[in-house]
């Protein structure tokens, strides 16, 4: 099934899959410190700050399918009142809208946190024995 198709099949899924792959860089950024040498306190303070964002997103993203299942629900003894179903739906669009705006700021305040400066360790001198 392609990505397409399972977002289509199941409400909520398009904005996981956006935010999973918004979220891609800043895993593979973890990856490769977790590679590197033991942690500074300003990189695990920096790692942390990394996680709570995914973990609010990712909240969100759960809070935004529930709504959805709200809003579909709200929907159904309403069906045969176009004046409401119009209500509800730019309801559920601001709703959307706010929610997507909130996930934006968050990435973005992600984005602009100063990355850390690169500490390159110095060739420690030959020892007498060597050569």
């Amino acid at each position: 099934m392609t990505i397409t198709r399972i977002a289509s099949h199941r409400p909520g899924m398009h904005a996981l899959l956006i935010g999973a792959l918004a979220l891609a860089p800043l895993g593979v950024a973890c990856a490769w410190q977790s590679n590197s040498q033991p942690l500074s306190s300003q990189q695990f303070q920096q790692n942390a700050q990394q996680q709570q964002t995914r973990d609010q997103l990712q909240k969100s993203q759960l809070e935004q399918q529930l709504h959805q299942g709200v809003v579909d629900n709200a929907k159904r003894p309403t069906a045969n009142n176009p004046s409401i179903q119009r209500q509800l739906d730019a309801a559920d669009r601001a709703q959307r809208q706010r929610d997507r705006a909130a996930q934006q700021d968050l990435l973005d305040r992600e984005r602009d946190v100063p990355p850390l400066p690169r500490v390159v360790p110095k060739d420690s001198p030959a020892s007498p024995r060597s050569g």
